[in-house]
C-alpha cells in the first residue's frame, strides 16, 4: 500500500503540471486589462511601471514559469517558516527562516499575496462546507441504508422523491428561497453570515449555530439527495448476493448480516463518492457563499473573476485540483482497506 500511495503522488506531480499550465493558458486569453482601473490621472509612463510590477509585460510562458515557481518553490518555503515560528504544532522548532524575500504570487486587486488571503479565507469556507459534509453524510448513509432493506416501502418511496428534488433545485434557488422563509417572512435565522463573529460564550455561539444553519442546509441537501442514491443502489446489490444469504443460513442475525457484512462491501463504491465529493462541494460553496456573504474560498473567486485578478483566480483554481487529485488516491487507498480481495503491490 505504501508503494502504491508513493508512486501515485509522484505521478500526481506531471497532472498537476499540466493541469496548471492549461488553466494558466485558457486564462490568458481572458479578455480585460488588470490596470483600467487605475484612475485616468497616473501619467501612462507609471502605468507602464505598474504593468511590469505585476509581470505583464513578458511572454505568457515566462509568467507562467515565474508563477510556477513561485507557488511549488517559494510559498513552501514561506509556509515552512510560519509553521516554525507561529503555529501551535511545530512552533516549538527553531525558526528555519528559509523565505529570504523573493518575489510572491501577488493579487492584482489587493496587491498583497494570493496565499495569505487564501489562507484567511479558508477557515471560513472549512467552518461551513466541513459541517454541511458531515450532516450530509450521517443523513445520507442511514437513508440509503434503510431504504435499500425497505425497499418500495413508504420511506423508501419519500426517500426518493426527497433525493430528486435535492437533485434538482440549484443551490442558487434553495438559498434565496431559504433566506425568503427564515430570514424575511419568519425571522429565524440571519440572511448574511458574519465572518467577524467571535464565539467566547453560549450567547455567541448560538449566534454563529443560528448563522450557519441556512448556509449548511442548502450544501447537505445536495450532498444526502446524491450519496443516499447511491449508498440505496449498492445496498441492493449487495443485499442479494450469494454470501448474504449463507450468513443468514448459519444463523447470523438480521443486524449483524446487514450492518456488518452487506454494508462493508456496499460502502467501497460510496467511499469513492464521498471523497471525490470534498472538491465538488467547495466547487458547491462558491455559489452559496456568495448567496449568504460568507467571506471564504468560494466568494474569494467570485470576487478575483469580477476584478480580472488572474493570480487569484489561478491560484485558487489550481487549489481546486490538488483538492481532486488528493482526494482520487485517498478513494484509491480506501478501497483496499474497505475490500482486502484489493491488493496495490
Amino acid at each position: 500500500m505504501l508503494t502504491y500511495a508513493t508512486r501515485r503522488l509522484i505521478l500526481s506531480i506531471p497532472t498537476l503540471l499540466f493541469i496548471s499550465f492549461v488553466i494558466f493558458m485558457l486564462l490568458q486569453l481572458a479578455p480585460g486589462d488588470p490596470m483600467a482601473q487605475v484612475p485616468l490621472t497616473v501619467p501612462p509612463e507609471v502605468k507602464q511601471k505598474m504593468r511590469e510590477a505585476l509581470g505583464l509585460g513578458e511572454p505568457p510562458l515566462v509568467q507562467y514559469w515565474k508563477w510556477l515557481v513561485q507557488v511549488m518553490w517559494i510559498e513552501p518555503q514561506v509556509l515552512i517558516d510560519w509553521l516554525t515560528r507561529e503555529s501551535w504544532l511545530l512552533g516549538w522548532l527553531p525558526d528555519t527562516s528559509l523565505y529570504d524575500g523573493q518575489l510572491r504570487v501577488i493579487s492584482w486587486q489587493t496587491r498583497s499575496p494570493v496565499m495569505d488571503i487564501i489562507i484567511q479565507r479558508i477557515p471560513q469556507t472549512l467552518k461551513v462546507v466541513g459541517i454541511a459534509y458531515i450532516v450530509g453524510i450521517l443523513i445520507a448513509l442511514p437513508i440509503g441504508i434503510y431504504s435499500a432493506y425497505r425497499q418500495y416501502s413508504v420511506f423508501d418511496q419519500a426517500g426518493t422523491f426527497v433525493t430528486m428534488i435535492g437533485f434538482s433545485v440549484p443551490p442558487f434557488f434553495t438559498g434565496p428561497l431559504l433566506i425568503v422563509i427564515f430570514s424575511v417572512q419568519l425571522g429565524w435565522f440571519p440572511s448574511i453570515y458574519d465572518t467577524t463573529h467571535v464565539v467566547n460564550d453560549w450567547a455567541s455561539f448560538k449566534v454563529q449555530l443560528q448563522q450557519m444553519i441556512m448556509p449548511v442546509m442548502v450544501l447537505a441537501l445536495q450532498i444526502t439527495a446524491q450519496l443516499s442514491r447511491y449508498m440505496r443502489a449498492s445496498m441492493l446489490d449487495n443485499l442479494n448476493q450469494d454470501y448474504v444469504r449463507t450468513a443468514r443460513a448459519k444463523g447470523l442475525s438480521e443486524a449483524v448480516t446487514v450492518m456488518v457484512h452487506v454494508l462493508r462491501n456496499s460502502m467501497i463504491p460510496v467511499v469513492t463518492v464521498i471523497a471525490l465529493g470534498v472538491p465538488a462541494i467547495f466547487g458547491g460553496a462558491i455559489i452559496t457563499e456568495q448567496v449568504f456573504k460568507v467571506n471564504g474560498i468560494g466568494q474569494l473567486l467570485i470576487t478575483a473573476l469580477f476584478a480580472n485578478d488572474l493570480p487569484m483566480v489561478m491560484t485558487v483554481t489550481f487549489f481546486f485540483a490538488v483538492l481532486i487529485v488528493l482526494f482520487n488516491l485517498i478513494a484509491d487507498i480506501l478501497y483496499g482497506v474497505l475490500d482486502p480481495r484489493i491488493r496495490y503491490d
